[in-house]
């Protein structure tokens, strides 16, 4: 397979810095301050929207050596295994992750958020507006998700 290069356009900045703290990003206010290379307009526009979804990477956690094996999510073993691309973790190739945040404010470089599940320092790889039309209908998922995700993004 190819590989590919990818370049950080921004940086997360929050009061959360413990990877190991898993839950609780509700409420969570961060700041993605993007790049001086790409301009002080580079997030005209952003400010209309709702919501928006950043791409960034997991950079405080190793890429695993092997992926074969199903796990339990989140190591517990009141839930079943499973295949690395049927969770959303950390743990994973590449160590891209995405969340859908709230738009706060726009100013200048500076995008600030809320609901971004991201330690301060992370480098962020893009941002995409959320649109109606990208939207997805009619989710199905198992139930032992929402148990496990209760307090995920409780404030």
């Amino acid at each position: 397979m190819t590989s590919f290069e990818i370049n950080p356009i921004g940086t997360v900045r929050n009061d959360r810095t413990d990877v190991q703290d898993t839950d609780n990003w509700g409420a969570v206010r961060s700041v993605i301050t993007v790049d001086e290379r790409f301009g002080e307009a580079c997030l005209q526009g952003l400010e209309s929207f709702s919501h928006v979804e950043v791409l960034f990477v997991f950079d405080q956690f190793p890429e695993k050596d092997d992926y074969r094996e199903p796990h339990p999510y989140r190591g517990r073993a009141d839930l079943p295994p499973m295949g690395v691309f049927a969770g959303r973790g950390p743990r994973r190739p590449n160590r891209i992750g995405v969340t859908c945040c709230a738009v706060e404010s726009v100013r200048g470089r500076e995008l600030t958020v809320v609901g971004l599940d991201a330690v301060s320092g992370t480098p962020v790889i893009d941002l995409k507006p959320v649109m109606e039309e990208f939207r997805v209908m009619d989710v199905t998922q198992p139930e032992w998700v929402t148990r496990m995700m209760a307090d995920y993004f409780k404030p």
